[in-house]
């Protein structure tokens, strides 16, 4: 049940992010220090920010109508927000003058990492203690 809620919440969060990137593009991109350049770099950040956040939100909804897939998606959730926060520390050792969105983005995807490790560690399958292997 807390799993289905936290990917819906983490769904809801990722379909703002796709819309908000994809209709405002300019603000959004300028507040991570993007610079669209072009119809190419704008078609990438459509992409990239509204494609593929839009995937995500869709992906971490998938629960609320199939509930079996709960456990499967919440493993996903994860693995991409622990990618995210490994790639995010490597960014923050080798560059400089990151802007406190970056940060707060950041802290934004440890939350999500940690309660989605909270969430599978507390819904792993228990052992009958009664069980002989």
């Amino acid at each position: 049940m807390f799993a289905r809620l936290f990917l819906a919440a983490t769904g809801i969060l990722y379909l703002y992010l796709a819309l908000w990137c994809s209709v405002s593009p300019q603000t959004t991109s300028a507040l991570v220090g993007f610079q669209l350049q072009g119809g190419s770099g704008q078609s990438e950040f459509l992409t990239v920010y509204g494609g593929l956040e839009f995937g995500m939100a869709l992906v971490f909804l998938w629960p609320l109508v199939h509930s079996r897939v709960t456990r499967d998606i919440l493993w996903a959730c994860f693995v991409i927000h622990a990618s995210l926060v490994v790639f995010r520390t490597i960014g923050f050792v080798l560059y400089s003058d990151i802007k406190t969105i970056t940060w707060k983005l950041a802290a934004g995807e440890w939350a999500l990492t940690i309660a989605a490790a909270a969430l599978l560690f507390l819904a792993r399958p228990r052992r009958d203690s009664q069980t002989v292997a």
